[in-house]
């Protein structure tokens, strides 16, 4: 599975800007760069990138390639995908999903509208497969959005219509596919103002998206992402599972519910002691000295953008556009 290191959201943390000295302040903004700049920056190699596949389940299984990572559904029914990385990558996808035994993508659900889990949508436009995604998602698919990495940023240009969702949902929406169950389910905005957790409750499997990662998460603090939501978001998928669901994050490799609880307890604890620093008149350069994370860096890696990201969450107290 995908080492945390080659987390796109990590990799933007080698350019972290340093951060401003006055209180609540966050680092400019920076000019947007191409995708091209964008996938340099993050060490892609769109040509030579294999899709590696893990049956977790069976008729359940899990790509990676680059970006999110992806879940496959194969059945009588046909196939189901959580997820569809970037139209690049979208070939060898597809070739994957053949040794499989699939034919083709019937569904897509996007877990939310993140270039990295979403753009494949572009090279599914013009085929028979139904996109599905939370309302909000399809929203910010539909202009140009930007997505502030600190050190990066990238402009992500809105979708034409083929490659928008044709089927979207507020709270949840229930799929019977392939002799099982499927729950896609929004908590309100986490990760960003369009999260969708996707169970397959014959399999006992969930795909979080970016609501859960094995390194820090990022949170899309522009664009409706909040500490607090990703603590809500992942607590309420916690209460739809049990301990032997498995967890698909959206970068890493799959867990269980332990690892889940674990994360929340990580959220929790880091943002006690931030708010209290915060409260106290803490700057972010403050707060990044104090190293929050050092408990949990061995295992996670770099915490500088979570850092930085969850500081502005809660001093700016961005809300659901």
């Amino acid at each position: 599975m995908l080492s945390k290191s080659t987390c796109w959201f990590l990799c933007a943390t080698v350019v972290l800007l340093a951060a401003p000295a006055s209180s609540h302040e966050g680092s400019k903004v920076p000019a947007p760069s191409s995708f091209n700049e964008l996938s340099t920056a993050f060490g892609w190699d769109l040509k030579n990138t294999a899709i590696a596949s893990e049956k977790i389940r069976d008729g359940l299984f899990v790509l990676v390639g680059l970006g999110g990572n992806i879940a496959v559904n194969v059945g009588i029914d046909g196939v189901l995908i959580v997820d569809d990385q970037i139209p690049q990558m979208m070939p060898k996808v597809l070739a994957e999903i053949t040794q499989l035994g699939g034919d083709g993508v019937d569904y897509a659900v996007n877990t939310h509208w993140h270039f990295d889990h979403a753009d494949g949508n572009l090279a599914l436009a013009s085929s028979d497969a139904i996109i599905i995604a939370q309302a909000n998602s399809r929203r910010m698919m539909q202009s140009n959005t930007l997505i502030n990495l600190v050190g990066v940023s990238y402009l992500q240009p809105a979708y034409p219509d083929g490659a928008l969702p044709t089927i979207t949902f507020d709270d949840s929406l229930q799929l019977h596919f392939n002799g099982q169950q499927i729950d896609v389910m929004h908590f309100g905005a986490a990760h960003t103002t369009g999260d969708a957790a996707i169970i397959f409750r014959g399999s006992n499997a969930v795909h979080m998206g970016d609501v859960y990662n094995t390194a820090y998460p990022f949170i899309d603090a522009g664009n409706g992402g909040s500490i607090d939501g990703l603590i809500a978001f992942s607590r309420a998928v916690l209460e739809q599972i049990d301990e032997n669901t498995l967890v698909i994050p959206g970068h890493g490799t799959v867990g269980q519910y332990a690892d889940l609880k674990n994360y929340i307890d990580m959220l929790v604890e880091v943002r006690l002691k931030m708010l209290a620093m915060i409260n106290q008149g803490a700057n972010l350069n403050e707060v990044l000295a104090a190293k929050l994370t050092a408990d949990w860096d061995a295992e996670r890696g770099d915490s500088s953008l979570f850092i930085n990201r969850t500081y502005m969450s809660l001093t700016h107290k961005l809300v659901d556009r």
